[in-house]
């Protein structure tokens, strides 16, 4: 009897770290493994999309095209697959059909063989041009159905979605379970029909944060599952996903045949184990099992990426009321899945909703955009009062949204310049202007310098001559590194510090003298009263919208602020005219300082 063959793909090289451990691995630490991934009998790795794309650019100053042709070339005999966003393609917005279809291309021309492709509204119209284009390619079109679950999202929903992929020519049909919420009877159910509707393979990608993933995947095998998503077990379990060598253990037992070999499997987690260390500082504080999910609907990969930047803003101690927040946020904005960009979507504006004492006193830019339809059609009804308030008497969009954004890739060009040396370039400035600009000009200058990584303690060390940490001021985070503890004298010793990489003084301040307590950030005074323009997050200026002389509402946008990966208008306090601005694009800004007076 010949055994049913269930394909394995491993998520190592991208979901695993991007859920555990904020997406920081980098390409050196992938390499030394590919060896045993590519002989070990994957139908595929992924290992691009997703955050990868950003957290390349951002922090590790890597270029992420380079990476995937690096990792085509060490992974010669195994499919690479990546995670595409449909028209929001990697970045957080919708772009013209022409930056979709040049943006497939060259990730087919440098080694992308699968695409999983997902709206995150589950709105196929989003999908159709993203689709096409890997058609064109000659290579393989995954169609995704993000899975949540509400008053308006069942399996008959997600049939008639399948049903759309399919008459779009889809390859196969992917179930993207991002935070967990499958259960074994939904997931039977949910397998079955495809299989029985549709003669496509099907794929199931659960994450384990509820601790339902292992049962749902044997209960997707049962129901005639074609492909399981799994994690190599150092980067496994929590907010990742169920561990690859467990369930090739288990099929083998009970008959199924995966291809994959435990031994190589073996020596690649025990290197990705070692790997792991190294970037302790970013781990996860949700790696183990979450029931708390179930009701938060919060994926892993937000989950984890939520509490980093609630630490980098010194609040991480409301986490909770942020979780509470969000499925009250999700409800007000028609019950989108959890999956990027709705998930930072919703999650920025809960965490705003929270700092700022009072929900929607300040709207992000992108909850505007959602609600006026740029994203696509909301699963069910939006709050009409929140709504109004966002978008005023701006027309709201019916039609697939794409179809009102020029053709923009010349514009794109033009915008860029000479700092694009190539056409993969000009898109990575597509999908992350401002970052992508710095990134550019940094290696156009020889000063790409990725943030630096804690060293692992040292075991059995009498106390190491150097000391990196992290301090945060105001919710301004700060990597100090110390050094040359040198006694001068019994009461005295020399140390020399750098600040993110920069060379600074230490200076004793006397009791009572605040000059070095971090209170301001760029020279700029201390909120105090009314008039004084200042933000409840830490973020860079995007854009400054008024200048001195101006005259302004209550209530008037004065500047635009970029935290979390989101925008957000910043209004005015007060009526009046503007008596100074403190601010121009590009600075770093945190709370309480002025940026702006109005009089």
């Amino acid at each position: 009897m010949t055994k049913r063959k269930i394909h394995v793909t491993d998520v190592i090289l991208r979901d695993a770290h991007q859920s555990l451990i904020a997406t920081r691995m980098r390409t050196e630490d992938m390499l030394p493994a590919c060896e045993w991934l590519d002989q070990a009998g994957y139908w595929s790795l992924e290992c691009w999309g997703g955050a990868t794309f950003d957290a390349c650019v951002r922090f590790l100053k890597e270029d992420p095209w380079e990476r995937l042709r690096t990792l085509r070339q060490a992974l010669p005999n195994t499919r690479l697959q990546m995670l595409l966003r449909g028209q929001n393609l990697l970045g957080y917005r919708h772009y013209g059909d022409d930056v979709v279809e040049a943006f497939v291309a060259k990730a087919a021309e440098n080694g992308m063989d699968v695409f999983r492709i997902f709206d995150a509204l589950n709105d196929v119209r989003n999908l159709e041009t993203s689709i096409k284009a890997v058609k064109k390619a000659g290579k393989h079109a995954q169609g995704t159905i993000c899975y949540t679950v509400s008053p308006v999202h069942n399996t008959e929903a997600y049939l008639d979605q399948a049903r759309a992929m399919a008459d779009m020519g889809v390859d196969s049909i992917a179930i993207k379970d991002m935070a967990g919420l499958l259960t074994p009877a939904v997931t039977a159910d949910l397998v079955g029909k495809l299989k029985k509707n549709f003669n496509l393979p099907v794929f199931l990608h659960s994450h384990a944060t509820s601790g339902m993933a292992p049962m749902c995947q044997w209960a997707a095998m049962e129901a005639g599952v074609d492909h399981i998503d799994t994690a190599l077990s150092a980067f496994a379990g929590g907010t990742s996903h169920p561990p690859t060598e467990s369930l090739v253990a288990a099929l083998h037992d009970a008959g199924y045949d995966t291809g994959l070999n435990l031994e190589l499997l073996d020596q690649a987690t025990r290197y990705f184990r070692e790997v792991r260390k190294k970037y302790h500082q970013f781990e996860s504080a949700y790696n183990g099992v979450d029931t708390s999910v179930l009701l938060s609907q919060v994926p892993g990969g937000m989950m984890s990426n939520l509490a980093n930047q609630l630490k980098e803003q010194g609040a991480l101690d409301r986490i909770q009321d942020v979780f509470e927040e969000i499925p009250r946020v999700r409800k007000d904005l028609g019950y989108p899945p959890l999956v990027t960009p709705t998930s930072q979507i919703v999650g920025t504006q809960a965490v705003i909703n929270v700092l700022g004492g009072k929900r929607y006193d300040s709207i992000t830019n992108e909850v505007k955009k959602y609600l006026q339809g740029w994203y696509g059609k909301a699963p069910a009804e939006v709050d009409k009062e929140l709504q109004r308030r966002a978008v005023g008497k701006e027309d709201l969009v019916d039609e697939r949204p794409a179809n009102l954004i020029p053709r923009e890739l010349d514009e794109l060009r033009k915008q860029v310049g000479d700092l694009a040396t190539s056409e993969e370039d000009v898109l990575t400035y597509a999908m992350f202007p401002d970052q992508a600009r710095a990134y550019l000009e940094q290696r156009r200058d020889g000063t790409l310098q990725p943030e630096p990584l804690e060293p692992v303690p040292a075991k059995g060390s009498g106390g190491p001559v150097a000391t990196r940490f992290k301090i945060t001021v105001h919710g301004e985070s700060y990597d100090i590194h110390v050094t040359g503890a040198n006694p001068v004298s019994e009461n005295e010793r020399r140390f020399f510090m750098t600040v993110d990489g920069v060379p600074e003084e230490i200076h004793l301040a006397s009791e009572g003298d605040d000059s070095q307590s971090g209170g301001k950030s760029g020279g700029r005074a201390s909120a105090s009263k009314e008039g004084h323009v200042t933000t409840s997050m830490p973020g860079n200026i995007v854009d400054v919208l008024v200048k001195e002389g101006d005259k302004v509402e209550a209530g008037d946008p004065v500047l635009i602020i970029e935290a979390m990966k989101m925008e957000t208008e910043v209004k005015a306090t007060i009526g009046g005219s503007v008596k100074g601005v403190f601010i121009a694009k590009g600075d770093r800004v945190v709370p309480g300082e002025v940026l702006m007076e109005i009089e």
